[in-house]
């Protein structure tokens, strides 16, 4: 059987037939970035030769010559984009143009709404690359081969972006990818040498090799078929560049083909370290919108490293932590050598300061982004805040900078949107206010609502309210922020001192305190015998002034919400029972202490305990028998 017979026919994973029908259909106003992703392939694919050749020179088959070759057919309507990076094998080809391979495809896809304009930004987020070029083909050919393979090993894939695609065995001399597109019948304008030229010029300028099209024939040439290549882009590093020499496009369209974007970045940063130990050049970019995979754990992240202007790897992780995952760019150092890798990366002492001065450039970024447009600050807090919360748990050194950037939904506004920050939380605090005062929920309703607040609403005094899961995490690592411990209002008892209360106020309260505590001993002992084993203790409130009670932690035990957090996630935890607080100038608390029964006193008693489990966003042991009790007691009411 000859290479040339060994076809079959694959169906497209479902994902991708769902996505070839949007990108065709949703992208249809801006048909030209075809090209553009098309290109960008390309040179990651001579990006990824360079770093597998620098452990392995002859892959280079004697051509290192790196370039991408675009040309058209009028006659035969189709354009052809050939590189000679890394090439494909068979299965290589399966894997990237018959799947999709991302982790987040079906939560990318289970948000897609049908609204054409919606539906190009979603998938302007995914990133579509090789399938935009269905855009303006309604066929597509690809013949590959992968460096180092002999030229029998070559490949032919080939699909009109229906249902299914061809795959056969073909011999190609020379390593790399060809993709050829069959134009459809009303796109004619890209079958147009300038066209494509402007369209290469426009996006692709700053391709760090030569993109290579045939010379335009001379007003006195007659010969119709050009023979001579000559590069239309630039095809130099756009970092090198002096930053007056750069326009702003041209960092938009560097940012869109490094990050794999079809928006414009947030904002960015290109500076040249030149001088002592470390000499290097770095370009970073904020997103403007959060990635798609921003959360998926097995998701690489990180900035490319170049050394001497040489592509060594992409998403180098070591530059950047965790929670600055979101940020895209590239660094270009002297520093290193240029066969590193990643297992080197680890132990560099190079790679400690590189990360340390990035790290430094990001956060000095966001610092004069929130001082000098807070307006642009808050589009970036609703799409990475979540992320930036990490930050105090995971770089100590730079805690505080990273705390001074959080932003927060507090009492002060009641509103969800997060936008005050710990500076501006202090600046308001009452004179005697020593803590910075918060409240953690399932939700930013629950946390609103919460009965713990009550006392501090009541003396106008301002609680962080945190709803993100993170938030728990945060707080553990953010003991405290200028001097002054974060509290939650849910743990331990209320200093009377810092709720506003005078010397003399407060004498007074508590000599009412302990009158009141002396009235409900009797009670509070006997609540406690009935919900033995379900509370640490009961005790008279201090936070209350609405709501009948509440629940909360010791002062020195995990969080309510912690505890349901960890539980959640499958982590086995010792069980910590919480104090059970009672409002003696509640109604129901004071029907509580008249009640002579025994029975429904320990009735009203559950029925309590209940409430407060629910008020503080827990789940009741028993809910059914909760339903009974409460219908028993309005039937009593009721005659």
């Amino acid at each position: 059987m000859t290479s040339a017979t060994q076809q079959e026919t694959l169906n497209f994973q479902a994902e991708v037939k769902q996505l070839l029908h949007l990108v065709v259909h949703s992208l249809y106003s801006n048909k030209e970035i075809f090209l553009r992703e098309l290109i960008s392939n390309a040179s990651d694919a001579a990006d990824k030769l360079r770093f597998e050749a620098l452990s392995d020179p002859a892959l280079y088959e004697s051509d290192a010559e790196l370039k991408i070759h675009v040309s058209f057919d009028e006659k035969a309507r189709t354009i052809t984009i050939s590189d000679n990076g890394i090439g494909m094998s068979r299965d290589e080809v399966i894997e990237n143009l018959g799947t999709i391979a991302k982790s987040g495809t079906r939560d990318f896809l289970s948000k897609l709404t049908g609204d054409q304009k919606k539906d190009a930004h979603l998938i302007g987020q995914f990133g579509v690359g090789f399938y935009s070029a269905f855009i303006v083909a309604d066929k597509v050919t690809v013949m590959s081969r992968r460096a180092g393979l002999t030229k029998e090993h070559g490949v032919q894939w080939e699909s009109s972006g229906e249902g299914d695609y061809t795959l056969a065995n073909v011999e190609k001399a020379t390593r790399g990818t060809d993709i050829i597109l069959h134009i459809k019948e009303n796109e004619n304008d890209f079958l147009n040498d300038w066209r494509l030229r402007t369209v290469i010029t426009k996006y692709s300028d700053h391709i760090n090799l030569p993109i290579m099209m045939h010379q335009l024939p001379g007003v006195n040439d007659k010969e119709e078929k050009p023979t001579e290549w000559e590069a239309v882009n630039r095809a130099t590093a756009l970092w090198v560049l002096p930053k007056n020499k750069i326009k702003d496009e041209q960092y938009q369209e560097h940012y869109k083909h490094i990050a794999h974007d079809f928006e414009d970045p947030l904002m960015w940063s290109h500076n040249q370290v030149e001088g002592g130990s470390l000499d290097y050049i770095s370009l970073l970019y904020i997103p403007s919108h959060t990635p798609m995979n921003l959360w998926q754990p097995d998701q690489q992240h990180g900035l490319k490293l170049y050394v001497q202007r040489v592509f060594i790897m992409d998403k180098v992780e070591q530059f950047m932590p965790m929670y600055l995952r979101f940020v895209r760019g590239i660094v270009d150092t002297n520093a290193l050598p240029l066969n590193i890798s990643r297992e080197i990366l680890q132990d560099n002492p190079v790679i400690t300061k590189l990360r340390s001065a990035l790290i430094k450039r990001v956060l000095d970024m966001l610092e004069k982004l929130a001082k000098d447009e807070p307006e642009k600050y808050t589009k970036f807090w609703s799409q990475f805040g979540t992320v930036l919360k990490e930050g105090p748990a995971e770089d100590f050194a730079n805690r505080e900078r990273v705390a001074k950037l959080i932003r927060f939904s507090t009492t002060e506004t009641d509103s969800p949107a997060q936008t005050v920050s710990l500076d501006e939380y202090v600046k308001r605090m009452k004179p005697e206010q020593k803590k910075i005062y918060y409240i953690t929920a399932d939700t930013f309703n629950a946390a609103k609502a919460s009965p713990q607040l009550e006392i501090f609403r009541k003396n106008n005094i301002e609680v962080l309210l945190l709803s993100d899961r993170v938030d728990e995490w945060l707080v553990a690592h953010l003991a405290e922020f200028e001097g002054k411990p974060l509290h939650s209002v849910a743990k331990g008892d209320i200093d009377l001192g810092e709720i506003g209360l005078t010397h003399e106020n407060k004498q007074e309260q508590q000599q009412k305190e302990e009158t009141i505590k002396k009235e409900f001993d009797d009670i509070v002992k006997q609540v406690k015998t009935i919900l033995e084993s379900e509370v640490k203790d009961v005790r008279i409130s201090h936070r209350l002034t609405s709501s009948p009670s509440c629940l909360v932690a010791d002062e020195n035990d995990m969080g309510i919400q912690l505890q349901r957090m960890l539980k959640a996630a499958g982590q086995t935890i010792a069980e910590v029972k919480p104090v059970f607080e009672l409002n003696p100038d509640h109604q129901l608390v004071q029907l509580l202490k008249n009640e002579k029964n025994e029975e429904r006193f320990s009735e009203w008693t559950r029925i309590l305990f209940d409430q407060a489990v629910l008020a503080e966003g827990g789940q009741l042991k028993d809910p059914a028998l909760f339903v009974q009790r409460m219908n028993k007691l309005l039937l009593e009411l009721a005659t």
